[in-house]
């Protein structure tokens, strides 16, 4: 099944980079990649164990300009899997992110903007550390979905900053059982003594704030590239001094046509989600991921 997922994956990412503009005042680009490491050992008197993992990743923007009215959307996807010895797959990548954004002039670097996004997931995930036979994720469980009006500040090509004061978010936890344990800040389900649930919880939640975007793209060198994408929310509804936070960086490498190796950070904060440590104490956690990827990619 999870391989049926990354070869669908990678088809869909096939089928978009083949498709031309032919619309006036569009600009369209992206990048197709596929990254893979592998170690074999056999009789190795040092010891380690053999591992092969893929990871297929798609952006893709695109742009419309006319006058003053422009419409951007940028589309971010990743799915990825590692397999250690015997043991079963695992995966160590999966992300779908979508960010849309309808912006008017005002002046030379200053927009109205409205700022929609969506996030979620491909698959499952587990905590391998604790039982790998119960998910804590899957698709649409969850998926935040924000909308609101407010002002961009773009200096430049390589930097831009987005606010905006009235900013409305809804987390859906598309999954009953996730629900009801309260998973990603819901209300948890009601139930009796016995743990037996009398009330099971919904699966949404609304939320409404201020969201700050700050988004930094540049060529440090020759085929050397670093991004970076700051997502800060705070909900006016409930502890607003407490701060949600998204942080990713992307180094990217451009070797060849073909090469790239890629490293990759995120940084997220989000005091309503539970996370238990290896003692055991329940609580919010700053999460962190890093990646770091050699593969063949494709610009179009």
């Amino acid at each position: 099944m999870k391989k049926s997922i990354i070869i669908i994956f990678l088809f869909i990412a096939t089928t978009v980079s083949a498709q031309t503009d032919t619309v006036s005042n569009w600009t369209k680009e992206g990048k197709i990649s596929v990254n893979a490491n592998q170690n074999y050992f056999s009789n190795w008197s040092a010891g380690g164990e053999s591992s092969y993992g893929v990871i297929g990743k798609l952006t893709f923007k695109a742009d419309y300009k006319k006058d003053k009215n422009s419409w951007t959307n940028w589309l971010d996807m990743a799915l990825g899997y590692s397999v250690i010895g015997d043991d079963d797959s695992k995966k160590t990548e999966d992300k779908i992110e979508y960010i849309t954004s309808y912006t008017r002039d005002l002046s030379k670097n200053i927009k109205f903007s409205i700022v929609g996004s969506f996030k979620s997931q491909f698959a499952k995930g587990y905590d391998y550390s604790n039982d790998t036979t119960i998910y804590t994720s899957k698709f649409l469980a969850p998926a935040y979905i924000d909308l609101g009006p407010g002002i961009q500040y773009k200096p430049n090509d390589h930097v831009l900053v987005n606010y905006s004061p009235a900013t409305a978010r809804l987390i859906v936890v598309n999954d009953q059982g996730l629900a009801d344990k309260g998973a990603f800040g819901l209300e948890p389900a009601k139930t009796d003594t016995n743990g037996i649930v009398i009330d099971p919880a919904k699966k949404t939640k609304g939320m409404f704030g201020s969201k700050l975007i700050f988004v930094l793209n540049y060529d440090i060198a020759k085929n050397v590239n670093i991004a970076s994408k700051l997502e800060l929310f705070s909900d006016y509804l409930d502890t607003p001094q407490n701060i949600d936070v998204d942080w990713q960086v992307l180094l990217g490498m451009k070797v060849n046509k073909w090469l790239n190796v890629d490293i990759s950070t995120q940084m997220l904060y989000d005091d309503q989600v539970m996370i238990t440590d290896k003692d055991g104490n329940t609580g919010p956690r700053i999460q962190f991921k890093q990646l770091m990827m050699v593969g063949l990619s494709y610009n179009f």
